[in-house]
């Protein structure tokens, strides 16, 4: 092979990854606009967010930032043939966007609600996603450790939330407001992780996975 024919190929393949398109995150955009939501929820059950005195507070946040956003990150993932991660991000993004339509109905009448069967219209969505939620995390069980054991902070605070509602306990919303918190730290955890690497960093540990 010639000195030229070995420059002509050098350059076709640099030209090549010069052409090549860069692969994005979505699951950083995902992240990054879930926590405030996150967070607001947890202080919403811990009763830093007084939703007696200020009903509503919580559907712009929820519904912009979190309930948005994650529609973008999953429609991004699902361009990248990033099939489960667009998934995910679908089945928050579906639950951030319902739950502001949620409390809309609640606050301003619009879906029928009353009193009396308000307790039952959310118990039955929390129940809903709850399901929803433990055949995601069995269903990624495959994925890094710290995955699953957000997502399981995720169903506990579900379960905790649905039995609150469901039998009136109240003293269970504190301890869903601490897991919903444990949840944010987690995710948090793993979003450090991916700017750190998507800024040359090296990959913090995420735990091997339970299922090979």
């Amino acid at each position: 092979m010639s000195v030229e024919s070995d420059i002509s190929t050098g350059a076709h393949a640099a030209a090549a990854v010069e052409a090549a398109p860069a692969v994005g995150n979505p699951a950083l955009l995902g992240l990054m606009t879930f926590l405030p939501s996150g967070i607001t929820l947890g202080l919403w059950f811990v009763g830093y967010l007084d939703t007696t005195t200020l009903p509503g507070g919580m559907i712009p946040i929820v519904a912009l930032s979190a309930g948005l956003f994650q529609l973008v990150a999953a429609i991004w993932a699902g361009r990248l043939a990033q099939n489960t991660v667009a998934a995910i991000f679908a089945v928050f993004s579906a639950f951030w966007l319902s739950f502001a339509f949620l409390l809309m109905g609640a606050t301003s009448g619009w879906w029928g609600y009353t009193a009396a069967n308000v307790a039952n219209v959310e118990a039955t969505y929390l129940l809903s996603f709850l399901i929803v939620f433990v055949l995601l995390t069995l269903a990624t069980l495959r994925l890094p450790l710290a995955f699953t054991v957000g997502f399981v902070f995720v169903v506990l605070t579900f379960a905790l939330a649905y039995l609150g509602v469901a039998t009136g306990s109240a003293g269970l919303f504190p301890i869903a407001g601490i897991t919903t918190f444990l949840f944010c730290i987690v995710f948090g955890y793993i979003l450090f992780d991916g700017i750190g690497q998507d800024l040359g960093g090296k990959p913090m540990p995420m735990g091997n996975a339970l299922v090979k």
